[in-house]
């Protein structure tokens, strides 16, 4: 068990430092081509890369003396979880690329996103179900955090900024989403159908907001593929993988650090150095998020029981 949990945690690991990594490859993207663009190639990259693994997967299953083909019921549900779940991801990948585009470093980017770690339990508070008392102090130090990530002198917080702090919305209810459709559907085959949808809206607005250029495409064709294959195709396939064998709070916790690796990367590869009050809100950022995601309400109930 110690081993598998082990296991578990190592591939969060990976997962978090291809997420973080992935930010460098958004960020020299825009040097060639527009959000849309970029968003609608590496998510057909993306799509492309785990058919054949489905294929596979499918193969081994209907092998197995157990295997039920899906019901009608099944595709209902499969269909609807597509829909809402790629949409959402579609919004919130297009806004944090055009964040990315409208100045926002994708070390910065990284941290801002990670901002929907703190806004799950506040929409499930929301909804009725119960959350951490550490959320609210914690969301204020998120705030503080945020303000000092992305105040800009007199010019304040910049459309960037704003922008991926949006995108920090939709990816939380899209977590909210893909985990209410979870246990219901083949999650591999969820992550392709997302990245399909993504693809074909991003498509569409790419075609309408922005023109093709071949040779910026094929400039772009690095960063595309590397966004396309590690941040999509392979680390949502470790996401799934890696939260088989670990505890949810520790999973969390792991991917959550993809905003230090992206801050990290940018820093090796692009040479972005974040400023003092870069240093100190990233710094609040990381605490908060990790702050929340301690078991505090467990630690009280062990208390009570002593």
């Amino acid at each position: 068990m110690k081993n598998k949990k082990l296991y578990g945690n190592i591939v969060l690991l990976i997962t978090a430092i291809i997420w973080g990594s992935s930010f460098v490859s958004q960020e020299m993207a825009m040097d060639s081509i527009g959000s849309f663009t970029f968003q609608a190639a590496r998510s057909f990259v993306g799509c492309a890369f785990l058919t054949p693994i489905i294929m596979i997967l499918d193969a081994r299953k209907k092998k197995s003396p157990d295997y039920k083909p899906p019901t009608r019921d099944d595709k209902k549900t499969f269909l609807s979880a597509a829909l809402i779940c790629g949409l959402l991801l579609c919004f919130a990948a297009n806004l944090q690329q055009l964040g990315i585009e409208k100045g926002t470093s994708g070390g910065k980017a990284g941290f801002i996103t990670a901002f929907y770690m703190l806004l799950v339990p506040i929409f499930s508070l929301i909804m009725g179900k119960k959350i951490s008392p550490l959320v609210f102090p914690c969301v204020a130090l998120a705030l503080g955090g945020l303000y000092m990530l992305c105040m800009k002198g007199e010019n304040g917080i910049s459309l960037g900024d704003l922008l991926v702090l949006a995108c920090s919305v939709f990816f939380a209810v899209r977590i909210m989403a893909t985990s209410k459709y979870a246990a219901r559907v083949d999650n591999i085959r969820l992550a392709r159908a997302q990245f399909l949808i993504c693809g074909v809206v991003s498509l569409i607005l790419a075609i309408i907001f922005e023109s093709f250029d071949a040779k910026a495409l094929l400039a772009a064709l690095p960063a595309i593929l590397y966004a396309g294959i590690f941040s999509s195709g392979i680390a949502y396939t470790l996401e799934i993988v890696g939260q088989k064998y670990t505890d949810p709070t520790v999973a969390s916790m792991l991917m959550s650090l993809e905003s230090v690796f992206a801050v990290l990367t940018g820093m090796i590869i692009l040479h972005d150095m974040p400023s003092a009050s870069e240093w100190i809100g990233s710094a609040m950022m990381f605490a908060s998020v990790i702050i929340v995601q301690l078991p505090i309400g467990k630690l009280f109930k062990k208390k009570k029981g002593t």
